[in-house]
């Protein structure tokens, strides 16, 4: 969300910025008063303002009534240090959403902008966001590296979320970050019934502004109480607050895999250039068939793909029939080196030929399409 902060006090300011920014919030900073809040609102149009350094001089609510009524669409969050029953129904009035005290606590602080998050995400008119399962086809075919990885491409210019369905072995998070989850999909399992916006987005870590993961179960029992609804009621929710929701699945084809796959826009299955993957690919089109997708619902990717192998891409062509086929090249070295440190491969190395591919990769995918044209330059000029 983007957040302007306005206040008289520098170190109120610096505060705020640190627990605002560490939920990855887009936070500018406005040293002054109430007077400065026209023009940030005209020129930043952030979603969120908060004003500190108000009193409860009914008067000074002239400047906040001329943003809330000009800008309807910009949230005001006053801080003062004290405040009056009078005030703050005034305030109300004049189309403030909260008043906090100041200075103001990290907690009561983090508490009204998730509030005032959750409304904004509820009443965003949006289309539903598109699924796309990445399966493979067998161990070791880098299927969970091209998921975390176009996720975190596709952020630039979207929403994403990624849910890491491999629920008894899923490490999808440690790919893109080298912390421990707080959440996981068990814990949004056991507690469906509180499924909202705002909780399914406080279970998930966020790798950027853009971009979160819901993690793997840590704990293989619980693993076990997920369920196939419980799966079907957080996609179905998930499509509605992200662009993007990409499923890292596990090998397993049971009937929880099956309704993922059943939501999904379109299906990853992804090999690399051998006899077992290419046979295990084929039982893999084999079941898709049997389940009634439709052949465009499937796109085959052939990882780690080098010109001049034992078998070229014409051979696994005429194995597979007239099934789609996409490959992303070799870079054992650079890619390798990715995962071990837990970071994209595009913030490592952006001018890689795998980063490139993923781009482009992203690209075609994005609805976005002008500002997809922007993004294969600004991944390669971070090298």
């Amino acid at each position: 969300m983007k957040i302007a902060l306005i206040s008289p006090n520098k170190n109120h300011l610096q505060e705020m910025s640190k627990v605002l920014q560490a939920h990855s919030h887009a936070v500018t900073l406005f040293d002054g008063g109430k007077s400065r809040m026209r023009t940030v609102a005209e020129q930043e149009q952030p979603d969120l303002m908060l004003v500190d350094g108000m009193c409860c001089d009914p008067h000074e609510l002239v400047q906040v009534e001329y943003v809330t009524t000009h800008h309807p669409k910009i949230a005001v969050i006053l801080l003062c240090a004290t405040q009056t029953p009078e005030f703050l129904i005034n305030s109300m009035r004049a189309g403030v959403r909260e008043v906090l005290p100041s200075p103001v606590t990290a907690d009561a602080l983090e508490a009204a902008v998730s509030r005032i998050a959750a409304k904004l995400i509820s009443t965003k008119p949006k289309g539903l966001g598109k699924v796309l399962a990445f399966i493979p086809c067998k161990g070791g075919s880098g299927a969970t590296f091209i998921a975390t990885n176009l996720a975190y491409q596709l952020a630039e210019t979207n929403t994403v979320l990624l849910v890491d369905l491999n629920l008894q072995f899923g490490d999808a998070l440690s790919f893109v970050h080298d912390g421990e989850p707080a959440s996981t999909l068990a814990d949004v399992a056991h507690d469906i019934s509180r499924l909202d916006a705002s909780f399914l987005s406080a279970s998930t870590v966020k790798i950027s502004a853009n971009y979160s993961i819901l993690a793997a179960p840590e704990d293989l029992t619980k693993a076990m109480e997920i369920k196939p609804e419980h799966i079907d009621a957080i996609l179905g929710l998930a499509v509605t607050q992200y662009d993007f929701v990409l499923l890292d699945m596990g090998r397993n084809l049971d009937t929880l895999a099956i309704k993922a796959l059943d939501r999904a826009y379109r299906i990853f299955p992804v090999l690399q250039a051998g006899l077992p993957g290419i046979r295990n690919a084929s039982k893999l089109l084999a079941v898709f068939k049997s389940l009634g997708y439709p052949e465009d619902k499937i796109e085959m990717i052939v990882n780690r793909f080098e010109k001049g192998g034992d078998i070229s891409l014409d051979g696994i062509q005429r194995s597979l029939g007239t099934v789609s086929l996409r490959t992303v090249p070799n870079s054992y070295k650079e890619v390798n080196a990715s995962i071990n440190q837990g970071d994209a491969l595009a913030e490592m190395a952006s001018s890689n030929t795998v980063a490139k591919s993923l781009a482009e990769f992203a690209v075609s995918l994005s609805p976005k399409q002008e500002d997809s044209r922007s993004l294969l330059g600004r991944l390669f000029r971070r090298a």
